[in-house]
């Protein structure tokens, strides 16, 4: 019984202190979220703001929904750990989408046109600060330690 007792690992409790950079990419990533999370929310309930806007826009009203659930299926993505350079990805080409949509209709430049770009800088910068492996694949870490 003794040498049952003497094998189990004994695990100390080591706190690990958080970067600041990754509190400030979650912090960035959480805003990003909740704007995309609220847009996603408003195309899905569909009001009449939202139903002006898509006839405006030269969109039938019933791809409000279309392109709101497209929107919940990039965050999904972009929340979860695993996936979340997927997430980015698609989420960015989601932008992209809604930028040639903005183009294309003649939008203010900074107030509307690159909105979508401003909401796109946030979702990658929020992932480049939490994400070390995201900041070793792309080459170029700004956050390691100088020697």
């Amino acid at each position: 019984m003794t040498a049952i007792a003497s094998t189990a690992a004994v695990t100390t409790a080591k706190t690990v202190k958080t970067p600041v950079a990754t509190k400030i990419g979650r912090g960035i990533s959480v805003a990003a979220v909740a704007f995309l999370l609220f847009d996603a929310t408003l195309h899905l309930m569909n009001p009449d703001f939202v139903v002006q806007a898509f006839q405006q826009a030269g969109f039938p009203a019933y791809q409000a929904t279309v392109i709101g659930l497209l929107e919940l299926g990039c965050l999904v993505l972009y929340v979860i750990p695993k996936t979340a350079v997927l997430g980015a990805i698609v989420q960015t080409a989601y932008l992209g989408g809604a930028f040639c949509s903005n183009l294309r209709l003649e939008a203010p430049l900074f107030s509307t046109l690159l909105f979508p770009v401003y909401i796109a800088i946030l979702v990658w910068a929020g992932l480049y600060l939490r994400n070390a492996a995201l900041r070793a694949a792309l080459g170029v870490d700004i956050l390691a330690k100088r020697r």
